[in-house]
């Protein structure tokens, strides 16, 4: 894989660290765990993007920006939120559900900008529904982000980013000028479930139903990913970080899990970055 910059100098050891919000999820194992039938998995391709699979949803294209809070854990599960609800019903229906109102109202997901559990994010979702909301000054839905998008790039035209920001305050009502009122706009969850640990699973999961939220230890060699298939080579452990996986493939003989971040378009390779997949690397088949 190559490397290259992405953080400007200086970008504060503090900042990056609040990046890895996903906390410690024991909540996860309590979860019905989806096994797929062996059927499925042996014929399954040996490539697969969601985008091909279903051209009529949008956002899975779409790289959000958490920008200076340890929300990975709400972007990871409402971007997967956002893709399933367009893929279960085939590209005919869409909902953009907002990572601010996961992230500033759901009280037992954990500490906000200074990281949540997955596995409570979808549980606040099946209980309590979320609201619709696009990015930070979109005016996007009833509850857009308001944390505004930083730079983790060299060159870019974003404002620095920093390690102190707070938890946005919760809002049980809509912005000006959105038509729906706050609970007629929530969207609920029907199910939650894990994905049975192991690769096969997560394959067949991915193409049948579409992306899901995983977890993995980022270490610091990660931060200057550019381009191929990532594998952990140096550098010390900084934390966990939830993120949206949508694909897989092989690349160059390496087998990978394709990711999309939440640290902006100009981070990686346009947001996206591909994994080592089959060796639970870096813990992204188990968490």
């Amino acid at each position: 894989w190559r490397a290259g910059r992405n953080f400007p100098i200086p970008t504060s050891f503090a900042h990056i660290k609040n990046l890895m919000g996903a906390l410690p999820d024991h909540h996860y194992n309590k979860l019905f765990s989806i096994h797929h039938d062996p059927d499925l998995i042996a014929s399954l391709p040996d490539n697969f993007d969601p985008r091909d699979k279903w051209p009529d949803c949008p956002t899975l294209n779409e790289i959000r920006d958490q920008g200076s809070c340890g929300s990975c854990w709400a972007f990871g599960a409402v971007e997967a939120m956002t893709d399933r609800y367009c893929t279960y019903s085939n590209g005919t229906k869409h909902f953009h559900f907002s990572a601010e109102d996961l992230l500033s109202c759901c009280p037992i997901c954990g500490l906000g900008c200074n990281g949540g559990m997955p596995t409570l994010a979808w549980e606040y979702w099946k209980h309590f529904g979320i609201v619709s909301g696009g990015s930070y000054n979109s005016s996007q839905g009833c509850r857009p982000y308001e944390i505004p998008p930083c730079e983790h790039h060299v060159p870019g035209n974003r404002m620095p980013c920093s390690g102190d920001t707070h938890t946005p305050k919760c809002y049980k009502t809509c912005e000006d000028g959105y038509n729906v009122a706050y609970k007629k706009d929530k969207q609920y969850g029907k199910h939650v479930y894990s994905v049975k640990h192991g690769e096969d699973n997560i394959r067949a999961e991915l193409f049948k139903n579409g992306p899901v939220e995983g977890a993995f230890t980022v270490y610091s060699d990660l931060l200057s990913y550019k381009s191929g298939v990532y594998k952990h080579t140096q550098g010390d452990a900084l934390g966990g970080h939830a993120v949206k996986i949508l694909g897989y493939g092989v690349e160059n003989g390496n087998k990978y899990w394709l990711i999309a971040n939440s640290w902006n378009s100009d981070w990686g390779d346009n947001g996206f970055f591909k994994i080592l997949r089959g060796e639970d690397h870096c813990g992204i088949e188990s968490s």
